[in-house]
């Protein structure tokens, strides 16, 4: 299970009642990620051995790590389950801690291990959220002299907000790793409240600019079924994003509707956040199911349980089609037409790159710097796993000599 639904060691009673019945070593699992959980199992007997699948897939050094008493440098697990979504979409295995996870041998990626810098150039890195924390730890460890400017007061990007949302905290350790990278890497400069526009960015003299910004949820509609905005005036009920009901920007009075055309997530976080608020939440979909996305992380049917618990009414096969007057939907299936009473309507539908200032730099004449690359959702909106990937990937081949070979090694040249 995700963390979201289960604590760490939501299998202990299965696991003491085991261990009543046999003499024989006993081995139990249950997200397990707190190495001090783990050695006071074991310390007072209630388990023999720990499995942990998913924290060492976050970080493949764990029990190295409690051996030589690194805690601190552990990548723990957030429990996401993006890790378990590649056996249902039939792709490489992927982790949100651990950008290397299924790199090892396709492409040579040591988790631990980096490559020294290439040069003395120093690289400004504009966005403090997970690519751009990702990519300064890693340009950091190569050597590189590196300055972080986040606009905000706090580094963190989209989990800051996102990790307040119910049960999302463990996503703070996606932060908290990198910050404590931090410590052990003076080559690392990191700057809050430091909001960059194209001068300052241009004329800060970074050999190399990197951007990550981020995004934002769009506020008109489009989304994986609706490719143009939708029909919407004034007349129609007040229109929210989930940055506004992150932000505190939450409807006044009235019925919500919630519109999840994203598919992960997002939607089912809003709703219920809105209904445990006392708001009278309508949960709509064209899916046939909320989130459907979340099959692939095993939680579709956790997270649709834990809506309706929280009173939330799931319409399910209806696409918006209309925002002018009223909320007007259509079925997936037949496309007869209804309208929904609705104060106020959230749309979780796409996200938009948060690219303004990279596309400035990029229309300027002068161009002080040798390279101008945008990483992470400022490049391509996606998991936080994406994000942090490709803040890692930029990193790591920033400067690497270009390979004659294939991108990756393949397991099965044929198929």
């Amino acid at each position: 299970q995700t963390a979201r639904f289960a604590k760490e060691g939501y299998q202990e009673r299965f696991t003491a009642f085991v261990k009543t019945l046999t003499s024989k070593p006993v081995v139990g699992v249950g997200r397990y990620t707190s190495p001090d959980h783990m050695a006071a199992l074991v310390a007072k007997g209630a388990l023999d051995f720990i499995g942990a699948a998913r924290p060492s897939i976050a970080d493949p050094f764990l029990p190295k790590k409690i051996e030589e008493g690194r805690i601190e440098d552990i990548r723990e697990c957030i429990g996401c389950n993006i890790c378990v979504s590649g056996d249902r979409t039939y792709t490489p295995i992927r982790c949100t801690q651990n950008p290397t996870m299924g790199e090892e041998w396709r492409k040579g990626w040591h988790p631990e291990q980096i490559p020294p810098a290439a040069s003395k150039d120093n690289v400004l890195i504009v966005g403090g959220g997970p690519a751009g924390l990702e990519c300064a730890r890693a340009l950091g460890q190569r050597g590189y002299a590196v300055t972080l400017a986040e606009a905000g007061e706090a580094f963190g990007g989209r989990i800051l907000a996102e990790s307040e949302l119910p049960g999302m905290a463990s996503y703070r350790r996606v932060i908290d790793h990198r910050l404590g990278a931090f410590t052990n890497l003076a080559n690392v400069e990191t700057y809050l409240a430091s909001e960059l526009d194209a001068d300052a960015a241009a004329g800060f003299g970074a050999d190399h600019i990197v951007i990550a910004t981020g995004a934002h949820w769009r506020r008109d509609g489009v989304g994986l079924h609706q490719r143009i905005p939708l029909p919407a005036d004034d007349t129609g009920p007040a229109v929210f994003t989930p940055d506004d009901i992150m932000a505190g920007r939450l409807p006044e009075a009235g019925p919500v509707l919630v519109y999840d055309d994203d598919g992960y997530i997002m939607a089912g976080l809003i709703a219920e956040e809105l209904a445990r608020s006392g708001r009278d939440v309508t949960l709509m979909t064209p899916d046939a199911m909320i989130s459907p996305w979340t099959e692939n992380t095993l939680e579709q049917h956790a997270i649709q349980r834990r809506v309706l618990e929280a009173g939330v009414t799931v319409k399910t096969g209806r696409r918006l089609v209309s925002l002018s007057g009223a909320a007007r939907h259509a079925c997936a299936y037949t496309g007869g037409e209804e309208e929904t009473a609705a104060a106020a309507v959230v749309l979780v539908t796409s996200r938009i790159s948060n690219d303004g200032l990279w596309r400035e730099l990029e229309a300027r004449d002068d161009t002080p710097w040798h390279s101008l690359t945008r990483v992470g959702d400022a490049l391509a909106p996606a998991t936080v796993a994406h994000a942090i990937y490709a803040g890692y990937r930029f990193a790591r081949e920033f400067q690497a000599p270009a390979s004659a070979a294939a991108p990756f090694k393949r397991e099965r040249v044929a198929v």
